[in-house]
């Protein structure tokens, strides 16, 4: 019981540096912003709405609400002291990733000829890494390594 309280605390509760817990706190909150992303997309284009615009507006919602969790629970540390700056940055972070999402379902439905919902799917996929590791390395930059090492899970 006692180990599960210390995971639990680790997990949830303590703001931390450790790159590892940070990407597993970033999958939990790329989770729920997919949820809202894809939601939009899919609701976008069953009204009409062509895929892409439809992928660029919930794109738009998935990255606002990524930003926000983002800030309050995945990453301790931040880069930049201007809240307007770091918002700007995390944007243009965004919008590279809205180009490869862009580009990856262009590829999906139109040259492979998946179903819309599939190319969406890959297309996040393809999104997610670019994302995490250019926000960890332009917006919430850690503590030293060494103070990282010597953080410790249960």
């Amino acid at each position: 019981m006692r180990a599960g309280r210390r995971f639990f605390d680790a997990f949830f509760m303590r703001a931390t540096d450790r790159i590892g817990l940070q990407f597993l706190r970033y999958l939990v909150v790329g989770g729920i912003a997919t949820v809202f992303d894809f939601g939009a997309f899919v609701l976008l284009v069953a009204g009409g709405t062509h895929y892409l615009l439809a992928n660029a507006i919930a794109f738009a919602i998935g990255v606002s609400i990524n930003y926000v969790l983002s800030v309050l629970w995945v990453f301790s540390s931040r880069a930049i002291d201007s809240k307007i700056i770091e918002f700007l940055i995390f944007v243009i972070i965004g919008i590279v990733g809205l180009g490869i999402s862009e580009a990856s379902i262009y590829v999906g439905v139109d040259i492979v000829h998946f179903h819309y919902t599939t190319a969406k799917l890959g297309a996040i996929a393809c999104a997610l890494m670019w994302n995490f590791a250019a926000r960890k390395l332009f917006l919430f930059r850690g503590s030293s390594c060494a103070a990282q090492a010597g953080e410790q899970l249960p």
